[in-house]
């Protein structure tokens, strides 16, 4: 198994691959760290690029080596450099090459607040991989936590579902961890005419959490430690905090209905949890990936 990380020496780097490693030693992964370069288009064509993507390149290796150095002697890493004109496109193009299982990259840059502030690649990643994104929240880097200690996976009844929920037993068994599966309901007044009253919306979401318990512990060894919890409140973000969060944990999430077949698109309950969340998220595509599907 196979996870790539978009590095950039930045903090925000730094993040991604402090959970990169937290990953791969829970999930007995190698990390492959990436670093996607601009490549030079100032020059006349008839001019050779080579002297500035060299230059450019020793420098990126450079970096790599320094936190390459920095990984634990128990995880196994590797550095690469690849040159593209979309940092996104490029990160896609080398999880494809590598077969990768997933690309992490770090929540820091520009855009949503909280602990989780998007920049642009990171947001055109959550839009158009065709694999797992995982999402670490800022100060990663700083975090002692070794291995992942919960999987939470966050389900609801759109297409979809039912991949998200497999992401997530797979990763609770090849972890070891426990696994909790959350439906949130958000009682919004304004449509409470349409929907129902709050208690019977509520109701139901208890029945989905029952169903899908029972559908996850068909998948788990027998004895796995696997809980389903239903939590409410007027808005998405005032549900998922009412959560008990501990450092290690990890939520996945599926990808938006308005996603392309096999590739992400982060909809808007999945916005909402990253603006008070302080644990990384994992978004998953909604459709199965081949490896014909990879660039």
């Amino acid at each position: 198994m196979k996870l790539v990380v978009g590095y950039l020496a930045t903090p925000g780097g730094a993040d991604a691959m402090a959970l990169a490693v937290r990953f791969a030693r829970t999930l007995g992964a190698e990390v492959e760290a990436c670093m996607v370069l601009p490549p030079d288009r100032t020059l006349p064509t008839l001019v050779s690029t080579g002297g500035y993507e060299e230059v450019l390149a020793e420098q990126a290796n450079k970096w790599l080596a320094d936190v390459l150095a920095s990984v634990p002697d128990d995880v196994v890493a590797h550095g690469h450099v690849s040159f593209d004109d979309s940092f996104a496109e490029g990160l896609i193009k080398e999880a494809g090459r590598l077969e990768a299982e997933a690309i992490v990259v770090g929540g820091s840059g520009g855009g949503i607040a909280g602990p989780f502030s998007l920049g642009s690649v990171v947001n055109e990643l959550l839009h158009s991989a065709p694999v797992p994104v995982a999402v670490a929240p800022r100060g990663t880097r700083d975090s002692k936590v070794e291995r992942v200690r919960e999987v939470t996976c966050a389900l609801g009844e759109r297409q979809g579902a039912d991949l998200v929920l497999d992401t997530a037993v797979r990763a609770s068994k090849a972890a070891g961890t426990p696994l909790r599966l959350v439906s949130l309901v958000a009682l919004d007044p304004m449509y409470g005419a349409l929907r129902g009253d709050d208690d019977a919306v509520r109701q139901r979401a208890l029945a989905h959490a029952r169903q899908t318990l029972e559908t996850a512990k068909t998948a788990l060894p027998e004895g796995f430690p696997v809980t389903a919890t239903v939590v409410d409140g007027s808005t998405v973000e005032e549900a998922v905090q009412k959560l008990e969060w501990h450092e290690g944990d990890v939520i996945m999430v599926g990808s938006s209905r308005l996603s392309m077949p096999k590739r992400l698109f982060i909809g808007s309950t999945a916005a909402k949890m990253l603006r008070v969340l302080d644990v990384p998220m994992v978004v998953v595509p909604r459709d199965q990936l081949t490896p014909e599907d990879l660039p």
